[in-house]
C-alpha cells in the first residue's frame, strides 16, 4: 500500500528545481547562496547545494542563464546568475505546463474529496 512520503516536494515533477531557480533569478540576479536560501523559501528544505550549483551550471551551458563575476565590499567575489531571454522562455513554458498539472490535480482532489465523502458516509 502507498504511504504519503514525508517529503512534501517528493509529487512535484521531476527537475521541479529548474523553474523555481529561473523564476527566483528572474525575479532578482542572485547568487548561489541566496538562491539557497530562497529555495527553502518555496519549500525545498532539504536543498542541497552541491545540486543547487550543478543546475545553475547546466542551466548556465544551455543559455537560460548568464553569470558574471561581482565584486563584494563585505567578502569574496560572488559569481551573480541573470536569466536569458531564453531563460524567460522556458520559465513561460514551464508554467503553463504547470498551470495544466495544476487543473488535472484540482480535479483529481475535487472528485477524491467526493468518494471521501461518500465512504465516509457508508461507514458511519
Amino acid at each position: 500500500m502507498p504511504r504519503a512520503s514525508d517529503d512534501p516536494l517528493a509529487g512535484l515533477p521531476r527537475n521541479f528545481q529548474r523553474p523555481c531557480l529561473l523564476l527566483l533569478i528572474g525575479e532578482q540576479p542572485s547568487h548561489g547562496y541566496d538562491l539557497l536560501e530562497r529555495l527553502r523559501e518555496l519549500g525545498f528544505k532539504q536543498a542541497d547545494p552541491g545540486m543547487l550549483y550543478r543546475s545553475l551550471r547546466a542551466m548556465e551551458q544551455e543559455g537560460l542563464v548568464k553569470s558574471d563575476w561581482e565584486v563584494s565590499d563585505l567578502g569574496p567575489r560572488r559569481r551573480t546568475y541573470v536569466l536569458s531571454d531564453e531563460g524567460r522562455d522556458w520559465l513561460h513554458a514551464w508554467a503553463g505546463s504547470l498551470r495544466e498539472t495544476e487543473r488535472v490535480l484540482q480535479r483529481f482532489i475535487e472528485r477524491y474529496s467526493d468518494f471521501a465523502a461518500e465512504e465516509g458516509s457508508r461507514q458511519g
